[in-house]
C-alpha cells in the first residue's frame, strides 16, 4: 500500500512538471534556439568530407596510365580485327595461337582496369552525393535572422562553403574522366572477348581440317613466282612477328626476370664454388679439377643453362620467341664447340646449323608456287639423307646414342611426312613439321650439353662440401652422380618434349585434354574427388618419404662407424623425419580437397584396422616417439639388447638400426628397444668392467703373479686409474689356479684391445719368469 501512494505522488509531480515547461514555450512562440555541438558536427563532418576527396585527388586514380596504355591495346585490338575479318583470308594456325596469347592478356588487363574504376566511380559518387548533401544543409546557411551564436560560426561556414564547392567541382571532373575511360576500358574488353570467341573457333576449324586439302597438288601448282607477293610475304611476317614479339615482351616481363635471376644464381654457384675449391686446405683435399664443360668464369654453361630451361618458364610462349630463343642457343652452342670440338665433328655441328638456317628460312619464303614447294621437297630430301649420315656415323661423334638416337628416327620421319604434305597441299603443316624436325635435332644436341654442364656443377659443389666438411659433406659421389644423372636427364626429356609440342602449336590442345581429364569431378560412394587431387596427393607423400629418408645428408658429421671414437649424433634427426611425415600428410590432405569430416571417417576405419591387425604397426610407431623424447639412447650410442650389442647407426620412426663389432646391420623395432631390458654403454660418464680369466699352476708364486699382474695393467690403455682393479681367485684343483683380473674400463670400444694386450703380455711375463699357464 506503501508502494502504490509513492507511485502516484511521483507520477502527479512529472505531469505538472511537463504541463509547466508546456506553459513556457506556448509564451515564447517567436524564440529559436540553435545547438552548437549540432552546428559543430556539421562542420566536421563536412570538413572530413573536403579532407577525403583531396586526399583522393592527390593520390590520383591512374586515368592518365590507364589511358596511354589503353590506347596501344586498343590499336592491337583493332589490327586483329582487321586480321581476321577480310574475307577468305583467315591467318595460319601460328598467327591465331599468337592473337589468342594477346586477346588473352588483353582480357585480363582491361578486366582488372573495370574493376579498379568500377570501384574509383562508386567512391567518387559518393563523394559527390556528400557534397550536394552539405551544400542543400539550411543549418550550414547563415541568414540576417540567425542567434548571435550561429553568427559566431559565420566565418568558418563561409569558408567551408567556397573548399565545398572546389571540392565538387573537383570531384566531377574526376568523374568524368573515371566514367568515360570506364566505359573506353568496358569497350575494348567486350571486343577482345567477341574476338577471343571468333579466334577459337578458327583454331577449332583449323584442327578440323588439319589434314585438309590447303591448295592444289604440286603437279598441278602454278609454275611463276610473284616478288611482289613474296615481297609483301616478307613484310608482313616482319611486321606481324616483331609486334607479337614485342606484346609479349611488355606483358610477360616477370617471367623474364624470374628466369634470369635463376641464370644469375647458377652462374654464382659455380664461380663460388671454384672459388673455394682454390683455397689451399680444399685444393690439397680435392686435387686436380677437370672440367670439360665449367671453368671458373661459367660464362658459356649459363647461356646454355639459360636458353635451354627457357621453355619451362614460358611454355605458352609464341613461336617467334622461341625461334629468337633458339637462334641465341645456336651462337652459344657454335663459340661452345668452337674451343671444343676437332675439326671432323665441327663440321657436322655447322651441317646441323646451315640445314637451321635454309629450314627457317624456307618456312618465311616457301608460297604455293612449284617452285618454291620444289625447293622446300629438296630440302627436305636433304635433311633426311643428313639423317641418315647421321645415324650411321652416331658412334664417331661421341654422344649419348640412347638419347639421339630416338630424335634422329623422329627427324627422318617428321621430314618424310613433310614431303607427302607438300605434295598434296598441305604446306602450312609441311612447313611446320620441317621447322620442328630441325629443331628437335639442335634441341637434344643442346640438351646433351645442358645435362653435363648441370652434372659438372652438382659434382664440383660436392666434392667441395666434402673437402670443407660443409653442408652435404656426407653425400656419396659416386651414388649421388647416378642420381643426379637420372634426374637431369629426365628434366631434359621434359624440355625436348615441351619444345616439341611447342613447335607443333599443341601446347594449348595437350594442356586443355590434360586439364580436362585431372580437373573433371568424380565420385566413389559419397566421395567426390578428382584426378588432380589425387595426383597432388600422391606427389606430396612421395616427396615426403623420400625428404624424411635421405634428411640426413643435411647434417654435416661422419657417418656412424665400428670404431674406438665415440660419435654421438644427437636423435633430433628423427624428430625432424617425424615431423616432416606429419606436415607431408597434412599437406596432401589439404591437396586432396577431400572435407574434414571424410578424414573423421578414415580416422575411424583407420582404427578399427588398427584393433584387428595393426596393434605391432602403431606399437613401434608410439615406441618411436617416445623413444626421440626420453633419448635413452642417442645415434651412434654402444647398446645391448637381448643377445645383440652394437652402434645405433639410426632412429626412425618405426624401427631403429644398429651396427654390430662383426660389421652386420641389424634392424630392430621400437617397440622391443623400449620395452626390452636396454643397456647402454656410453652414456655421459659411463664405465664398463671389463674381466680377463686365466689359469695358472698351482706351484706358482701369487704374490708375484698379482705383482706382474699389476704392472701389466698399469702399462694398458683405456684403465680408469683411479678406479680399484681385483685379482681374483675364482676357482683351485689339484693342479691349478683360476685368476680373475677385474679392471675398469673408460670405454666400451677399449675392451677388445685391453683384453688382448693383457693376455699377450701375460703370456710373454709368465714364460719370462717360468711360471706355467694352463
Amino acid at each position: 500500500m506503501t508502494n502504490t501512494k509513492f507511485f502516484s505522488i511521483l507520477l502527479i509531480t512529472i505531469l505538472i512538471s511537463l504541463q509547466i515547461a508546456a506553459q513556457d514555450t506556448t509564451k515564447n512562440p517567436a524564440r529559436t534556439i540553435v545547438i552548437p555541438d549540432t552546428l559543430l558536427f556539421k562542420i566536421e563532418k563536412a570538413q572530413a568530407v573536403i579532407t577525403q576527396i583531396n586526399a583522393a585527388n592527390k593520390r590520383g586514380y591512374d586515368t592518365e596510365v590507364i589511358g596511354e596504355e589503353l590506347a596501344g591495346i586498343k590499336h592491337n585490338v583493332d589490327q586483329i580485327q582487321d586480321a581476321v575479318s577480310v574475307e577468305n583470308a583467315i591467318p595460319g594456325n601460328k598467327d591465331l595461337q599468337n592473337y589468342r596469347l594477346m586477346l588473352t592478356d588483353v582480357q585480363q588487363r582491361t578486366g582488372q582496369w573495370r574493376k579498379t574504376l568500377s570501384k574509383h566511380n562508386s567512391e567518387l559518387q559518393f563523394l559527390s552525393e556528400q557534397v550536394i548533401e552539405f551544400s542543400r544543409d539550411s543549418l550550414l546557411a547563415v541568414e540576417a535572422g540567425d542567434s548571435s551564436q550561429k553568427q559566431l560560426y559565420s566565418g568558418q561556414i563561409a569558408d567551408l562553403k567556397q573548399k565545398l564547392q572546389l571540392a565538387g567541382q573537383a570531384t566531377t571532373s574526376n568523374l568524368d574522366t573515371v566514367s568515360n575511360l570506364l566505359a573506353a576500358v568496358s569497350e575494348v574488353y567486350f571486343r577482345a572477348t567477341d574476338l577471343q570467341t571468333t579466334i577459337n573457333d578458327y583454331i577449332k576449324e583449323s584442327g578440323r581440317n588439319l589434314l585438309g586439302k590447303e591448295s592444289s597438288y604440286i603437279w598441278k601448282a602454278s609454275k611463276g613466282s610473284n616478288k611482289s607477293s613474296l615481297n609483301d610475304i616478307i613484310k608482313v611476317s616482319y611486321t606481324g612477328q616483331n609486334k607479337i614479339l614485342r606484346y609479349f615482351f611488355q606483358s610477360t616481363w616477370d617471367n623474364r626476370v624470374l628466369l634470369l635471376l635463376v641464370s644469375a644464381g647458377f652462374f654464382v654457384w659455380i664461380f663460388v664454388n671454384f672459388r673455394l675449391a682454390s683455397a689451399v686446405a680444399v685444393s690439397k683435399e680435392i686435387g686436380v679439377l677437370d672440367f670439360k664443360y665449367i671453368n671458373p668464369r661459367p660464362i658459356l654453361a649459363t647461356f646454355i643453362f639459360l636458353f635451354n630451361i627457357t621453355p619451362l618458364f614460358e611454355p605458352r610462349s609464341p613461336s617467334i620467341y622461341i625461334e629468337l630463343n633458339q637462334f641465341l642457343l645456336l651462337i652459344t652452342m657454335t663459340v661452345f664447340f668452337m674451343k671444343r670440338l676437332p675439326g671432323k665433328q665441327l663440321l657436322w655441328w655447322f651441317s646441323v646449323l646451315v640445314l637451321y638456317v635454309l629450314t627457317i628460312i624456307s618456312n618465311i619464303l616457301v608460297t604455293e608456287s612449284f617452285v618454291s614447294r620444289f625447293a622446300l621437297m629438296a630440302l627436305n630430301a636433304g635433311s633426311i639423307a643428313f639423317g641418315v649420315w647421321f645415324f650411321r656415323k652416331l658412334r664417331e661423334v661421341r654422344m649419348e646414342e640412347k638419347f639421339i638416337k630416338p630424335v634422329l628416327i623422329i627427324y627422318i620421319i617428321l621430314n618424310i611426312l613433310a614431303i607427302i604434305l607438300n605434295a598434296l597441299g598441305r604446306i602450312s603443316l609441311a612447313k611446320s613439321f620441317s621447322v620442328t624436325a630441325i629443331s628437335g635435332l639442335i634441341q637434344v644436341l643442346s640438351l646433351g650439353i645442358f645435362v653435363h654442364v648441370v652434372l659438372e656443377a652438382l659434382e664440383l659443389h660436392t666434392k667441395v662440401s666434402v673437402a670443407s666438411k660443409r653442408l652435404f659433406s656426407r653425400i656419396n659421389i659416386e651414388k649421388s652422380r647416378a642420381t643426379f644423372r637420372q634426374l637431369i636427364s629426365f628434366v631434359s626429356v621434359l624440355l625436348w618434349v615441351l619444345m616439341f609440342c611447342i613447335n607443333l602449336n599443341i601446347v594449348d590442345p595437350i594442356f586443355g585434354f590434360l586439364l580436362q581429364i585431372l580437373e573433371k569431378p568424380r565420385t566413389f560412394g559419397s566421395i567426390t574427388f578428382t584426378l588432380a587431387n589425387v595426383l597432388f596427393f600422391s606427389v606430396i607423400i612421395w616427396l615426403a618419404n623420400n625428404l624424411q629418408k635421405h634428411i640426413g645428408l643435411l647434417f654435416s658429421g661422419p657417418d656412424v662407424n665400428f670404431t674406438t671414437e665415440t660419435v654421438h649424433k644427437g636423435s633430433k634427426l628423427a624428430l625432424i623425419r617425424l615431423v616432416i611425415i606429419v606436415v607431408g600428410f597434412l599437406f596432401a590432405i589439404t591437396a586432396s580437397g577431400v572435407p574434414l569430416t571424410k578424414i573423421t571417417v578414415l580416422l575411424g576405419a583407420l582404427g578399427v584396422g588398427i584393433g584387428l591387425g595393426m596393434q605391432n604397426i602403431v606399437n613401434n610407431f608410439v615406441s618411436g616417439i617416445i623413444l626421440i623424447f626420453e633419448k635413452p639412447f642417442t645415434i651412434g650410442d654402444y647398446i645391448e639388447l637381448a643377445d645383440k650389442k652394437g652402434k645405433v647407426l639410426d632412429i626412425g620412426i618405426r624401427s631403429s638400426r644398429m651396427l654390430t663389432p662383426q660389421g652386420s646391420k641389424v634392424i630392430i623395432p621400437n617397440g622391443d628397444l623400449l620395452s626390452g631390458r636396454l643397456v647402454n654403454y656410453t652414456t655421459n660418464n659411463a664405465r664398463l668392467k671389463s674381466e680377463v680369466t686365466f689359469k695358472i699352476s698351482s706351484e706358482a708364486d701369487l704374490e708375484q703373479v698379482k705383482k706382474i699382474i699389476n704392472e701389466i695393467v698399469d702399462k694398458a690403455e683405456g684403465v680408469v686409474k683411479k678406479a680399484p682393479r681385483q685379482v681374483l681367485l675364482s676357482a683351485v684343483t689339484g693342479d691349478s689356479i683360476e685368476l680373475k683380473v677385474m679392471v675398469w674400463l673408460t670405454s666400451v670400444y677399449s675392451e677388445t684391445t685391453f683384453r688382448s694386450y693383457v693376455l699377450e703380455q701375460v703370456v710373454i711375463r709368465f714364460r719370462a719368469s717360468e711360471i706355467k699357464i694352463i
